[in-house]
């Protein structure tokens, strides 16, 4: 297999949101600079939320001003209401990240609204974007499982996938916010997801709760999702969700596909090191396997 893939650094918005250490704004930039550095042209810098509820997210317009325009990089803003889409707009960022949920129970929980009712909202949203001349997207929370009703269809996840694409965005991502999914689930999903939004492309995003999202990510992948979503060290967690674990390292995603054939254009040595500062920042050992193993062999690159 020999193809490109796609890698969305997650980690100043994802990566942080649930920790209880409160990263400073400089140190937030810092860490969006170093996966730049390591080659990322994607990522996700800040989410335009409640700072009530998410207090990591309350600097974000803060963030967004001290970052930059770096060239080549596209910098999303995570948005949930009409509210934080007009603050990412107005803080002049390249993409939007509405999210769609496929559980009642977790969208009332997460962000006040139904599943039906995130699915309008995140047409909205896409609307509002492309009318200000802006990329946006659109993640499907909770696709695999939810925390409090259990199982979630798949049929459920493939009409909503219809719907949001009717409203044209840049792609559809499916999330399994709490982990809970395996690979042939993934093959499946993404599979049907494909085929019912065709020419959209389908993005991924996974957290390794139960030590399945690696695996995830080469089914999804074999499956023809184009982009991944990943964390650098592994970081990351739903506040709304709870014993949700981090998302996949960025660093151990890169090695998988790299060492598969597969080009991300994303330096490993670089997000090592990078990982190895972000340990020092958070004052504690990272969730990432290579991180503590490093890469093969030694100075494989990319």
């Amino acid at each position: 297999m020999t193809r490109n893939i796609e890698i969305v650094e997650v980690g100043p918005r994802d990566g942080l949101q649930n920790e209880k250490l409160i990263v400073s704004t400089a140190d937030k930039v810092e860490l969006a600079r170093r996966a730049i550095a390591a080659g990322v042209r994607r990522l996700e810098v800040t989410s335009f939320v409640n700072p009530g509820r998410v207090a990591q997210m309350a600097d974000a317009e803060e963030v967004v001003k001290a970052l930059g325009r770096p060239e080549g990089v596209t910098r999303i803003g995570l948005v949930l209401n009409d509210k934080g889409a007009q603050r990412a707009l107005d803080c002049g960022l390249d993409e939007l990240g509405a999210v769609a949920v496929a559980s009642d129970a977790f969208g009332i929980q997460n962000q006040k609204q139904t599943s039906a009712e995130s699915v309008e909202v995140a047409r909205r949203i896409i609307a509002m974007a492309s009318a200000a001349g802006r990329s946006v997207q659109v993640t499907i929370a909770v696709a695999f499982g939810c925390p409090f009703g259990g199982t979630v269809e798949p049929a459920r996840v493939v009409d909503m996938a219809r719907r949001l694409a009717g409203a044209e965005p840049r792609e559809i991502a499916l999330a399994d916010t709490i982990g809970v999914a395996v690979p042939s689930e993934v093959a499946a999903l993404v599979a049907a997801v494909r085929a019912a939004i065709s020419p959209i492309p389908v993005r991924v995003h996974f957290h390794d709760t139960r030590n399945t999202g690696i695996a995830n990510i080469w089914a999804a992948v074999e499956a023809g999702a184009t982009t991944v979503d990943a964390a650098l060290g592994g970081l990351g967690g739903c506040p709304f969700a709870p014993g949700a674990a981090g998302n996949v390292a960025t660093e151990d995603v890169v090695y998988l596909l790299g060492r598969s054939g597969i080009r991300t254009g994303v330096d490993l040595d670089a997000l090592l090191s990078a990982s190895r500062w972000l340990g020092g920042v958070m004052g504690k050992e990272l969730p990432s396997k290579l991180a503590r193993a490093g890469g093969f062999p030694a100075g494989g690159g990319q």
